[in-house]
Protein backbone atom coordinates (compact mmCIF):
# COMPACT_ATOMS: atom_id res chain seq x y z
CA UNK A 1 0.00 0.00 0.00
CA UNK A 2 1.43 3.51 -1.11
CA UNK A 3 1.07 6.47 2.24
CA UNK A 4 1.20 9.71 2.90
CA UNK A 5 2.22 11.13 5.39
CA UNK A 6 0.27 14.17 7.36
CA UNK A 7 1.01 15.50 10.91
CA UNK A 8 3.41 12.76 11.54
CA UNK A 9 0.90 10.07 10.57
CA UNK A 10 0.83 7.77 7.29
CA UNK A 11 -2.67 7.87 5.64
CA UNK A 12 -3.11 5.00 2.99
CA UNK A 13 -3.33 7.01 -0.18
CA UNK A 14 -6.04 4.82 -1.14
CA UNK A 15 -9.28 5.98 1.05
CA UNK A 16 -12.49 3.40 1.08
CA UNK A 17 -15.65 5.87 0.03
CA UNK A 18 -19.08 4.84 1.33
CA UNK A 19 -21.36 6.50 -0.89
CA UNK A 20 -21.84 3.51 -3.07
CA UNK A 21 -21.96 0.22 -0.99
CA UNK A 22 -23.26 -2.93 -2.07
CA UNK A 23 -27.01 -3.16 -1.46
CA UNK A 24 -30.08 -5.39 -1.20
CA UNK A 25 -32.45 -5.89 -3.55
CA UNK A 26 -31.33 -2.89 -5.64
CA UNK A 27 -32.77 -0.53 -2.45
CA UNK A 28 -30.32 2.52 -2.09
CA UNK A 29 -31.23 2.27 1.46
CA UNK A 30 -30.51 -0.87 2.70
CA UNK A 31 -26.83 -1.90 2.45
CA UNK A 32 -25.52 -4.73 2.53
CA UNK A 33 -23.50 -4.98 5.25
CA UNK A 34 -21.82 -8.76 4.78
CA UNK A 35 -20.98 -7.89 1.41
CA UNK A 36 -19.73 -4.80 3.03
CA UNK A 37 -17.80 -6.22 5.41
CA UNK A 38 -16.15 -8.85 3.38
CA UNK A 39 -14.53 -5.49 1.19
CA UNK A 40 -13.70 -3.95 4.23
CA UNK A 41 -11.72 -6.93 5.27
CA UNK A 42 -9.82 -6.97 2.82
CA UNK A 43 -8.86 -3.46 2.39
CA UNK A 44 -8.14 -3.35 5.82
CA UNK A 45 -6.04 -6.66 5.27
CA UNK A 46 -3.91 -4.89 2.61
CA UNK A 47 -2.86 -1.32 4.41
CA UNK A 48 -6.55 0.59 3.58
CA UNK A 49 -6.23 2.79 6.93
CA UNK A 50 -8.86 5.48 5.52
CA UNK A 51 -12.39 5.15 5.58
CA UNK A 52 -14.79 8.00 4.38
CA UNK A 53 -18.72 8.16 5.74
CA UNK A 54 -21.16 10.82 5.66
CA UNK A 55 -25.05 11.82 7.50
CA UNK A 56 -26.80 11.91 3.97
CA UNK A 57 -24.68 8.54 2.37
CA UNK A 58 -27.33 5.64 1.23
CA UNK A 59 -30.47 7.67 3.01
CA UNK A 60 -28.45 8.15 6.25
CA UNK A 61 -27.73 4.42 6.90
CA UNK A 62 -23.90 4.71 5.58
CA UNK A 63 -22.43 5.74 8.91
CA UNK A 64 -24.69 3.11 11.06
CA UNK A 65 -23.00 0.37 8.98
CA UNK A 66 -19.38 1.88 8.54
CA UNK A 67 -20.28 1.98 12.52
CA UNK A 68 -21.00 -1.77 12.44
CA UNK A 69 -18.40 -2.64 10.44
CA UNK A 70 -15.55 -1.35 11.98
CA UNK A 71 -16.61 -2.10 15.72
CA UNK A 72 -14.65 -5.64 14.61
CA UNK A 73 -11.18 -4.07 14.87
CA UNK A 74 -9.20 -1.95 17.30
CA UNK A 75 -10.08 1.70 17.13
CA UNK A 76 -6.81 2.63 16.59
CA UNK A 77 -6.01 0.98 13.30
CA UNK A 78 -8.36 2.10 11.40
CA UNK A 79 -9.05 6.40 10.50
CA UNK A 80 -12.78 7.43 10.12
CA UNK A 81 -13.86 10.23 8.54
CA UNK A 82 -17.92 11.72 8.59
CA UNK A 83 -19.31 15.32 7.52
CA UNK A 84 -21.85 18.05 9.13
CA UNK A 85 -24.21 17.81 6.49
CA UNK A 86 -24.73 21.74 5.35
CA UNK A 87 -25.69 20.85 2.20
CA UNK A 88 -29.40 21.04 3.72
CA UNK A 89 -29.57 24.36 5.13
CA UNK A 90 -32.55 23.05 7.63
CA UNK A 91 -29.45 21.40 9.72
CA UNK A 92 -27.81 24.66 10.22
CA UNK A 93 -28.66 25.33 14.05
CA UNK A 94 -28.42 20.98 15.02
CA UNK A 95 -24.65 20.96 14.57
CA UNK A 96 -24.49 19.76 18.04
CA UNK A 97 -27.87 17.16 17.85
CA UNK A 98 -26.33 15.85 14.53
CA UNK A 99 -22.54 15.37 15.66
CA UNK A 100 -24.20 13.37 18.75
CA UNK A 101 -26.10 11.13 16.74
CA UNK A 102 -22.92 10.81 14.11
CA UNK A 103 -20.81 9.65 17.36
CA UNK A 104 -23.90 7.15 17.84
CA UNK A 105 -24.25 5.93 14.83
CA UNK A 106 -20.56 5.35 14.07
CA UNK A 107 -19.95 3.38 17.47
CA UNK A 108 -16.95 5.51 18.24
CA UNK A 109 -16.04 8.39 20.90
CA UNK A 110 -14.02 10.12 18.66
CA UNK A 111 -13.98 11.06 14.89
CA UNK A 112 -10.18 11.15 13.48
CA UNK A 113 -11.18 13.57 10.27
CA UNK A 114 -14.48 15.78 10.62
CA UNK A 115 -15.59 17.67 7.60
CA UNK A 116 -18.01 20.64 6.65
CA UNK A 117 -19.63 19.05 4.47
CA UNK A 118 -20.21 20.45 0.55
CA UNK A 119 -19.22 24.05 0.97
CA UNK A 120 -20.74 25.71 -2.10
CA UNK A 121 -22.88 28.59 -3.38
CA UNK A 122 -25.93 27.42 -1.97
CA UNK A 123 -24.49 27.23 1.80
CA UNK A 124 -21.46 29.38 1.94
CA UNK A 125 -23.30 32.71 3.66
CA UNK A 126 -24.79 29.94 6.35
CA UNK A 127 -21.43 28.69 6.97
CA UNK A 128 -20.13 32.03 7.55
CA UNK A 129 -22.46 33.41 9.37
CA UNK A 130 -21.50 32.88 13.21
CA UNK A 131 -24.75 32.70 14.13
CA UNK A 132 -25.12 29.18 13.87
CA UNK A 133 -22.46 27.69 15.62
CA UNK A 134 -21.14 25.41 13.49
CA UNK A 135 -17.46 26.63 13.24
CA UNK A 136 -17.40 27.43 17.25
CA UNK A 137 -18.82 23.91 18.09
CA UNK A 138 -16.33 21.96 15.49
CA UNK A 139 -13.54 23.54 17.44
CA UNK A 140 -14.37 22.76 20.78
CA UNK A 141 -14.87 19.29 19.59
CA UNK A 142 -11.69 19.65 18.17
CA UNK A 143 -9.80 20.82 21.09
CA UNK A 144 -11.49 18.31 23.61
CA UNK A 145 -10.45 15.13 21.14
CA UNK A 146 -13.85 14.33 19.73
CA UNK A 147 -12.12 15.55 16.25
CA UNK A 148 -8.67 14.94 15.74
CA UNK A 149 -8.66 16.59 12.25
CA UNK A 150 -11.22 19.20 11.14
CA UNK A 151 -11.73 20.28 7.48
CA UNK A 152 -14.29 20.71 4.71
CA UNK A 153 -15.33 19.42 1.25
CA UNK A 154 -16.23 22.07 -1.48
CA UNK A 155 -17.92 21.27 -4.62
CA UNK A 156 -18.16 25.31 -5.08
CA UNK A 157 -16.72 27.51 -7.34
CA UNK A 158 -12.68 28.81 -6.78
CA UNK A 159 -15.16 32.46 -5.34
CA UNK A 160 -16.58 30.36 -3.06
CA UNK A 161 -13.93 28.22 -1.75
CA UNK A 162 -12.14 31.67 -1.58
CA UNK A 163 -14.28 33.08 0.82
CA UNK A 164 -14.22 29.94 3.38
CA UNK A 165 -10.96 29.87 3.16
CA UNK A 166 -10.80 33.69 3.91
CA UNK A 167 -13.29 32.88 7.19
CA UNK A 168 -11.84 29.75 8.15
CA UNK A 169 -8.69 28.85 6.01
CA UNK A 170 -6.26 29.52 9.50
CA UNK A 171 -8.19 26.29 10.97
CA UNK A 172 -8.79 23.98 7.97
CA UNK A 173 -6.18 20.77 8.30
CA UNK A 174 -7.12 19.32 5.06
CA UNK A 175 -9.80 20.05 2.23
CA UNK A 176 -11.94 17.43 0.20
CA UNK A 177 -11.85 18.70 -3.86
CA UNK A 178 -13.40 16.59 -6.76
CA UNK A 179 -10.18 16.19 -8.64
CA UNK A 180 -9.50 13.97 -11.66
CA UNK A 181 -7.92 14.56 -15.21
CA UNK A 182 -10.83 15.84 -16.84
CA UNK A 183 -11.91 18.12 -13.95
CA UNK A 184 -8.57 19.01 -13.70
CA UNK A 185 -9.27 22.09 -16.54
CA UNK A 186 -13.21 21.39 -16.95
CA UNK A 187 -14.33 22.17 -13.00
CA UNK A 188 -10.64 24.57 -12.82
CA UNK A 189 -9.30 21.91 -10.31
CA UNK A 190 -5.87 22.60 -10.93
CA UNK A 191 -6.73 26.65 -9.65
CA UNK A 192 -8.97 24.95 -6.64
CA UNK A 193 -5.77 23.02 -5.43
CA UNK A 194 -3.60 25.86 -6.06
CA UNK A 195 -5.27 28.17 -3.89
CA UNK A 196 -5.41 25.35 -1.76
CA UNK A 197 -1.56 24.93 -1.68
CA UNK A 198 -1.18 28.69 -1.09
CA UNK A 199 -3.01 27.76 2.18
CA UNK A 200 -0.41 25.37 2.82
CA UNK A 201 -3.75 23.37 3.27
CA UNK A 202 -3.60 19.21 1.68
CA UNK A 203 -5.93 17.70 -0.47
CA UNK A 204 -8.07 14.78 0.16
CA UNK A 205 -10.00 13.70 -3.67
CA UNK A 206 -13.27 12.56 -4.11
CA UNK A 207 -14.57 11.68 -7.62
CA UNK A 208 -11.38 10.57 -8.94
CA UNK A 209 -13.39 8.38 -11.50
CA UNK A 210 -15.96 10.88 -12.27
CA UNK A 211 -18.58 8.94 -11.23
CA UNK A 212 -17.63 6.21 -13.21
CA UNK A 213 -17.43 7.67 -16.54
CA UNK A 214 -13.06 7.36 -16.01
CA UNK A 215 -13.31 4.00 -15.42
CA UNK A 216 -14.72 3.22 -18.94
CA UNK A 217 -13.92 5.16 -21.67
CA UNK A 218 -14.75 5.00 -25.39
CA UNK A 219 -13.20 2.76 -27.56
CA UNK A 220 -10.87 5.44 -29.50
CA UNK A 221 -9.47 7.04 -26.04
CA UNK A 222 -8.89 3.48 -24.71
CA UNK A 223 -7.02 2.37 -27.47
CA UNK A 224 -4.66 5.26 -26.72
CA UNK A 225 -4.01 4.12 -23.31
CA UNK A 226 -3.70 0.80 -24.08
CA UNK A 227 -1.13 1.60 -26.50
CA UNK A 228 1.11 3.24 -23.61
CA UNK A 229 0.50 0.64 -21.27
CA UNK A 230 -1.17 -2.57 -22.57
CA UNK A 231 -1.49 -4.32 -18.72
CA UNK A 232 -2.84 -1.27 -17.58
CA UNK A 233 -6.36 -0.93 -16.80
CA UNK A 234 -8.50 1.79 -17.19
CA UNK A 235 -9.19 3.45 -13.30
CA UNK A 236 -5.80 2.81 -12.99
CA UNK A 237 -4.58 5.88 -14.82
CA UNK A 238 -7.46 8.05 -13.34
CA UNK A 239 -5.81 7.05 -10.16
CA UNK A 240 -2.32 7.43 -11.19
CA UNK A 241 -2.66 11.02 -12.38
CA UNK A 242 -4.14 11.63 -9.17
CA UNK A 243 -0.60 9.77 -7.08
CA UNK A 244 1.28 12.44 -9.30
CA UNK A 245 -0.11 15.27 -7.61
CA UNK A 246 2.11 16.28 -4.46
CA UNK A 247 -0.27 17.66 -2.84
CA UNK A 248 -2.65 15.14 -2.54
CA UNK A 249 -3.36 12.87 1.11
CA UNK A 250 -5.87 10.78 0.30
CA UNK A 251 -7.35 9.50 -2.92
CA UNK A 252 -11.24 8.02 -1.86
CA UNK A 253 -12.54 5.63 -4.17
CA UNK A 254 -16.59 4.71 -3.53
CA UNK A 255 -16.31 1.10 -4.27
CA UNK A 256 -19.22 -1.52 -4.57
CA UNK A 257 -18.21 -4.98 -4.52
CA UNK A 258 -15.41 -6.82 -3.82
CA UNK A 259 -13.84 -7.05 -7.54
CA UNK A 260 -13.19 -2.95 -7.30
CA UNK A 261 -11.41 -3.35 -4.12
CA UNK A 262 -8.83 -5.50 -5.47
CA UNK A 263 -8.38 -3.76 -8.84
CA UNK A 264 -8.17 -0.68 -6.51
CA UNK A 265 -5.65 -2.40 -4.08
CA UNK A 266 -3.49 -3.82 -7.11
CA UNK A 267 -3.11 0.22 -8.14
CA UNK A 268 -2.07 1.45 -5.08
CA UNK A 269 0.19 -1.40 -4.03
CA UNK A 270 3.28 0.41 -5.11
CA UNK A 271 4.21 3.73 -6.78
CA UNK A 272 4.49 3.56 -10.72
CA UNK A 273 3.96 7.74 -11.31
CA UNK A 274 2.88 8.88 -15.14
CA UNK A 275 5.56 10.06 -17.39
CA UNK A 276 5.50 13.11 -19.24
CA UNK A 277 4.40 11.65 -22.01
CA UNK A 278 1.70 9.83 -20.06
CA UNK A 279 0.57 12.95 -18.10
CA UNK A 280 -0.27 15.12 -21.69
CA UNK A 281 -1.98 12.03 -23.18
CA UNK A 282 -4.44 12.22 -20.54
CA UNK A 283 -4.67 15.95 -20.05
CA UNK A 284 -5.29 16.08 -24.40
CA UNK A 285 -7.81 13.02 -23.83
CA UNK A 286 -9.90 14.74 -21.58
CA UNK A 287 -9.89 17.83 -23.36
CA UNK A 288 -11.41 15.85 -26.63
CA UNK A 289 -13.94 14.93 -24.59
CA UNK A 290 -15.49 17.71 -22.97
CA UNK A 291 -15.33 19.46 -25.56
CA UNK A 292 -17.34 17.63 -28.22
CA UNK A 293 -20.46 18.02 -25.89
CA UNK A 294 -19.30 21.73 -25.07
CA UNK A 295 -20.38 25.05 -26.05
CA UNK A 296 -17.32 26.73 -26.82
CA UNK A 297 -17.75 30.05 -24.92
CA UNK A 298 -14.63 32.05 -24.19
CA UNK A 299 -16.08 33.88 -21.24
CA UNK A 300 -15.28 37.17 -23.36
CA UNK A 301 -18.72 38.78 -21.85
CA UNK A 302 -19.45 40.92 -24.78
CA UNK A 303 -23.45 38.99 -24.14
CA UNK A 304 -23.56 39.93 -20.76
CA UNK A 305 -23.70 43.99 -21.75
CA UNK A 306 -26.31 42.76 -23.94
CA UNK A 307 -28.91 41.39 -21.86
CA UNK A 308 -31.66 43.16 -20.92
CA UNK A 309 -32.26 40.50 -18.36
CA UNK A 310 -28.83 40.64 -16.90
CA UNK A 311 -28.10 37.57 -16.81
CA UNK A 312 -24.18 36.38 -16.45
CA UNK A 313 -24.72 34.29 -19.86
CA UNK A 314 -20.76 32.64 -19.60
CA UNK A 315 -21.46 31.49 -16.33
CA UNK A 316 -25.00 29.84 -16.97
CA UNK A 317 -23.08 28.05 -20.32
CA UNK A 318 -20.56 26.83 -17.77
CA UNK A 319 -22.81 25.34 -15.78
CA UNK A 320 -24.55 23.87 -18.95
CA UNK A 321 -21.65 22.29 -19.96
CA UNK A 322 -20.75 20.54 -16.61
CA UNK A 323 -24.90 19.72 -16.66
CA UNK A 324 -24.77 17.88 -20.10
CA UNK A 325 -21.98 16.20 -19.80
CA UNK A 326 -22.41 14.84 -16.82
CA UNK A 327 -25.66 13.78 -17.94
CA UNK A 328 -27.53 15.73 -14.89
CA UNK A 329 -26.33 15.38 -11.51
CA UNK A 330 -26.24 17.93 -8.86
CA UNK A 331 -23.78 20.52 -9.91
CA UNK A 332 -25.45 22.75 -11.55
CA UNK A 333 -29.05 23.04 -9.87
CA UNK A 334 -26.93 23.43 -6.56
CA UNK A 335 -25.19 26.13 -7.90
CA UNK A 336 -28.69 27.94 -9.48
CA UNK A 337 -30.07 27.19 -6.13
CA UNK A 338 -28.00 30.49 -4.83
CA UNK A 339 -29.27 32.67 -7.65
CA UNK A 340 -32.64 34.74 -7.99
CA UNK A 341 -35.65 33.44 -10.20
CA UNK A 342 -35.01 35.97 -12.64
CA UNK A 343 -31.08 35.09 -13.09
CA UNK A 344 -32.16 31.83 -14.27
CA UNK A 345 -31.84 30.15 -18.04
CA UNK A 346 -35.73 29.96 -17.59
CA UNK A 347 -35.34 33.90 -17.08
CA UNK A 348 -34.29 34.01 -20.70
CA UNK A 349 -36.42 35.99 -23.07
CA UNK A 350 -35.06 34.70 -26.58
CA UNK A 351 -34.37 37.96 -28.00
CA UNK A 352 -31.05 36.92 -29.57
CA UNK A 353 -29.76 40.10 -28.58
CA UNK A 354 -26.51 38.24 -27.20
CA UNK A 355 -26.25 36.40 -30.36
CA UNK A 356 -24.93 39.32 -32.21
CA UNK A 357 -22.20 40.42 -30.72
CA UNK A 358 -21.25 36.43 -29.63
CA UNK A 359 -17.57 35.74 -31.22
CA UNK A 360 -17.77 32.21 -31.00
CA UNK A 361 -21.55 31.92 -32.66
CA UNK A 362 -23.09 30.50 -29.53
CA UNK A 363 -26.69 30.10 -30.40
CA UNK A 364 -27.97 31.33 -26.66
CA UNK A 365 -30.95 31.00 -26.85
CA UNK A 366 -31.79 27.42 -27.96
CA UNK A 367 -28.86 26.29 -24.91
CA UNK A 368 -30.84 28.71 -22.13
CA UNK A 369 -34.32 26.68 -23.57
CA UNK A 370 -32.38 23.13 -23.73
CA UNK A 371 -31.00 24.08 -20.05
CA UNK A 372 -34.31 25.06 -18.54
CA UNK A 373 -36.10 21.71 -20.00
CA UNK A 374 -32.98 19.74 -18.51
CA UNK A 375 -33.01 21.03 -15.41
CA UNK A 376 -37.06 20.09 -14.94
CA UNK A 377 -36.44 16.94 -16.84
Amino acid sequence: MIYREFQGEKLSALGFGTMRLPVLGGDYSKIDEKAAAEMFDAAIKNGVNYFDTAWGYHDGQSETAVGNILSAYPRDTYNLATKFPGYDLSNMDKVEEIFEQQLKKCRTDHFDFYLFHNVCEMNIDDYLDERHGIFAYLKKQRENGRIRHLGFSAHGSYAVIERFLEKYGESMEFCQLQINYLDWTFQGAKEKAELLGRWKIPVWVMEPLRGGKLARLPAEEEKKLKAMRPDANIPSWAFRFLLNLPEVKVILSGMSDLAQVQDNLNTFREENPLTREEWNELVSLAEGMYKKSSLPCTACRYCTSHCPKGLDIPELIKLYNEHRFTGGGFIAPMALGALPKDKWPSACLGCRSCEKVCPQQIRISEMMKDFTARLRG
